[in-house]
């Protein structure tokens, strides 16, 4: 069982298998019963260039454990970046605005006890928003603004942060093409290990299970992505008894569109309902595809190619345009 879990959040999230080793691992002694009880299951931090897959994995990790996709509360710490806001996670004092709704963090994990709480962008946070959750990190409760103690300790607390990974996105230091992983890796982890100690306290790093660091993503993960993203897709057209392919080419014409340095594939799902859905949509609504239809995609030129393979037409017979010089970029 501890394997599968790993396996199974691994088909999810692309390229990051230590990322999902480390948690996994916490998780697992939970389950043994080695983990202090007073304190939450897991205490990360996920550090790496954005569109990565940190956001992804809090997803899956939350789905996996508790079954529920609502399993996630999220909170966007760039909302908690001046002082008097910082109030607002545990509810505003009494007789300000605000008071009978409770705390924005406080609530939401009242509410559902058993979830993964994901603090995004934790560096953007006031420094006082670390003495609160330093009484999370030791006791695995935080005291709400009506004196109530609420429970973290069922808790798995991931932030996440892209410190230290900006400027060399920037420069070109991580991006899309064939390069050294190791020595991006490296470049990568000094540089975040100088903004760590720059950001945070070591009395808060020090309560922390476990800091991770995401890879970059190369080309043949974000192909990898592609497929996960068309495997949604396809079973709503099998619905309606219609076949779907990718060639390699089209494959990779999909990665590259969909990837850009600063933002990861964090915008691949756009390019895939730009380029695959929208056009798709057309030819349905045109009845150029049908019940039965088996259309496959491939490159043609700077964008893609619909044919219906099971059609008489002499557009089914004609070659796949452009695939040799996809793949061998590819390769």
């Amino acid at each position: 069982e501890a394997d599968v879990e790993g396996e199974e959040i691994n088909k999810q999230v692309v390229g990051q298998d230590e990322a999902v080793e480390i948690v996994c691992k916490s998780i697992r002694r939970t389950r043994a019963g080695l983990k202090d009880p007073n304190r939450p299951i897991g205490t990360f931090l996920f550090l790496g260039p954005t569109g990565v897959g940190k956001t992804e994995l809090a997803k899956k990790i939350a789905s996996y454990l508790f079954d529920d996709d609502e399993a996630l509360v999220t909170v966007d710490m760039s909302e908690y970046m001046e002082k008097f806001a910082v109030s607002r996670l545990v509810g505003a004092p009494p007789g300000y605005v605000g008071y009978d709704e409770g705390g924005q963090l406080t609530e939401k994990v009242r509410r559902r006890p058993y979830s993964v709480v994901l603090l995004d962008e934790i560096e953007k946070a006031h420094p006082d928003v670390f003495n609160l959750l330093l009484q999370v990190l030791d006791e695995g409760r935080l005291t709400d603004s009506f004196g109530r103690k609420v429970n973290f300790k069922n808790t798995i607390l991931i932030m996440t942060s892209n410190l230290g990974t900006r400027d060399l996105t920037k420069a070109g230091g991580l991006g899309f093409k064939k390069s050294d992983k190791k020595s991006i890796r490296e470049k990568m982890e000094e540089s975040i290990q100088e903004e760590i100690k720059k950001t945070f306290n070591p009395e808060f790093v020090n309560r922390l299970d476990e800091i991770v660091i995401f890879n970059p993503l190369d080309r043949k993960e974000i192909i990898q992505i592609v497929d996960i993203q068309m495997d949604e897709i396809i079973p709503r057209l099998q619905e309606r008894e219609i076949g779907v392919s990718l060639t390699p080419g089209a494959k990779a014409l999909l990665a590259e569109k969909g990837y850009d340095p600063t933002y990861g594939a964090r915008q691949l799902k756009r390019t895939i309902q730009k380029m695959v859905e929208d056009p798709l949509s057309e030819e349905i609504l045109q009845g150029k595809f049908h019940e039965g239809s088996e259309i496959r995609i491939s490159k043609k030129g700077d964008g893609l190619n619909f044919v219906d393979v099971n059609s008489d037409g002499d557009s089914a017979k004609q070659p796949v345009a452009d695939e040799e010089v996809v793949d061998q970029d590819n390769a």
